[in-house]
């Protein structure tokens, strides 16, 4: 597999990583959970073969919060609110062109997703929750 290519949408003032892999029918954002790392998923194996078996069938958007792995970091003095961190879904979106996407929320991710599938419906094509707590 050829390396994935990291992207940086803009969101404010920070920049979000993202990846794109897959070419299937449609759009599915991955929004991770507490910890995240674009390079470091794909050198896990248990990891890599889930995101593999994602993009077989979507066009896969991947992608760090702010503040983990490889987008910028947040003043810890001054932390984002959970409204400010959702838009950068939507910033990751638009950076790729997605008009409209399945939103995969896992662990601490979900509450993320189901806020951005409750802020934007006409973007959302489905909201899935894996692990989710409030």
């Amino acid at each position: 597999m050829r390396p994935i290519e990291t992207r940086y949408a803009r969101s404010g003032d920070v920049r979000i990583a993202y990846q794109v892999v897959g070419q299937g029918s449609f759009d599915l954002v991955f929004v991770p959970g507490f910890i995240s790392n674009l390079d470091l998923h794909w050198e896990d194996e248990g990891y890599s073969r889930l995101l593999k078996r994602l993009s077989a069938f979507s066009r896969l958007i991947l992608f760090d919060k702010r503040g983990t792995g490889l987008s910028d970091r947040v003043d810890t003095h001054n932390l984002p609110s959970l409204e400010t961190r959702m838009d950068d879904v939507r910033a990751v979106m638009d950076a790729t062109g997605s008009g409209r996407a399945a939103i995969l929320g896992a662990s601490e991710g979900a509450p993320m997703a189901m806020l951005f599938a409750a802020t934007y419906p006409e973007r959302t094509r489905a909201l899935v929750l894996y692990g989710g707590y409030a």
